[in-house]
């Protein structure tokens, strides 16, 4: 089989990656640049130091701040909107995941149209949008290096995955000192969003021999230094480790595929606003459970990256990875969906909704396991306690 990789035109990978916007922005050839970002950066001063930079460099770009989590058709409209009211000859994504998932929205629509619902997948747009630039401010979504973005219909509480090379940043600075500040929560739930995008390439019916060298990869920054961050905020070195990891993940999962966890997790997200990488975590332990009889070996090799220790054979390998997840979840507060306060009838009641969501988004098909909608609802019935 002959993988098939995509990756940016330039990374900048390191402490003050950020900073070297004007830079690449000169090199690519750009010049009119709209940022989109989200209210907690424009209000941190973190937007206005990313601009007073371009403005020092002769670039004056313009800035929508009103991203939304999970993104929205009408949250994407209206950066539609203000990215048409100017000039402008690219997309700066500035943040989380949400802030680039609006970005690579924009830039497909700026240039071949709405609405947004003709992009789901299965359709696949290649086609070139405006050029979009990176910068990501989590270590998480790996988004700055994925040819995906996800956008959620209101109107029918779907999260809509979105595939294509259009989605793809040209450029991607990924500077962990943006990091240093984010919250214990964030940075638990992006940091297992992170290693569930590495699991999940490794051991996917697509992975291949060069996203499995950086699932591995990612794997090994990612496990041990998650607890380490989330003790201590400011430890440099390992905030490093996870972005690179996050990255890395994020570069593996775009070239393979994300799985049966992703696939249950965006229905969760879009009925219930779970932010996506809690869960992720919520349903990690279980659905790893689930999967793994179907790649016993793969699994016993992302427990080796992750530096467990375990008895001798794949099998105490993979008992030791499942029993690591359950403890992580533990040791960083991720409370299942009945912990949070979602409301049991409604959850119930949507199982079949959210199975078939499930379904339909293609990622339990790359499962090492896959589902039938039973045994979906089935899980979905088992993470709700825990």
């Amino acid at each position: 089989m002959v993988a098939s990789i995509a990756l940016p035109r330039l990374m900048r990978v390191g402490a003050g990656a950020s900073r070297l916007l004007p830079e690449v922005l000169g090199q690519l050839g750009l010049s009119r640049p709209f940022v989109v970002t989200d209210r907690f950066l424009a209000g941190s001063g973190a937007v206005e130091t990313l601009t007073e930079r371009l403005v020092a460099g002769g670039v004056t770009p313009r800035v929508f701040s009103d991203t939304v989590p999970d993104p929205t058709v009408a949250s994407v409209d209206a950066a539609l909107a203000a990215l048409q009211a100017g000039e402008h000859d690219c997309v700066v994504g500035f943040g989380g995941g949400s802030p680039m998932d609006t970005a690579k929205a924009v830039a497909v629509l700026a240039r071949h149209g709405g609405p947004m619902r003709r992009y789901k997948a299965p359709h696949l747009q290649d086609e070139a949008g405006l050029p979009v630039v990176a910068i990501p401010t989590t270590a998480g979504t790996g988004s700055e290096a994925t040819r995906f973005t996800i956008v959620t219909d209101e109107a029918s509480d779907e999260k809509m995955l979105c595939i294509g090379l259009a989605y793809l940043p040209v450029a991607a600075l990924v500077d962990y000192e943006l990091t240093l500040t984010k919250p214990k929560r964030l940075t638990a739930d992006t940091g297992i969003d992170a290693l569930t995008h590495a699991i999940e390439a490794y051991v996917s019916r697509r992975s291949n021999i060069f996203s499995d060298g950086l699932a591995l990869q990612a794997m090994g920054l990612i496990a041990p230094n998650l607890r380490r961050v989330w003790t201590d905020p400011g430890d440099r070195a390992a905030r490093e480790a996870m972005m690179l990891g996050a990255t890395q993940a994020g570069i593996a999962f775009s070239n393979s595929s994300v799985a049966l966890v992703h696939g249950m997790s965006r229905p969760i997200g879009a009925h219930f606003h779970v932010a996506h990488g809690l869960s992720n975590a919520m349903l990690l332990p279980a659905v790893t459970a689930f999967s793994a009889p179907g790649a016993i070996d793969r699994y016993a090799a992302c427990a080796r990256a992750m530096g467990l220790k375990a008895g001798a054979g794949d099998e105490a390998a993979v008992a030791a990875l499942i029993t690591e997840l359950r403890a992580l979840n533990d040791d960083l507060d991720v409370p299942n969906p009945q912990e949070y306060g979602l409301d049991a009838a409604r959850w119930e009641a949507l199982i079949p909704t959210m199975a078939e969501q499930a379904l339909a988004s293609g990622s339990p098909g790359n499962n090492p396991r896959i589902p039938d909608a039973e045994e979906i609802a089935a899980l979905y019935r088992e993470v709700w306690a825990g």
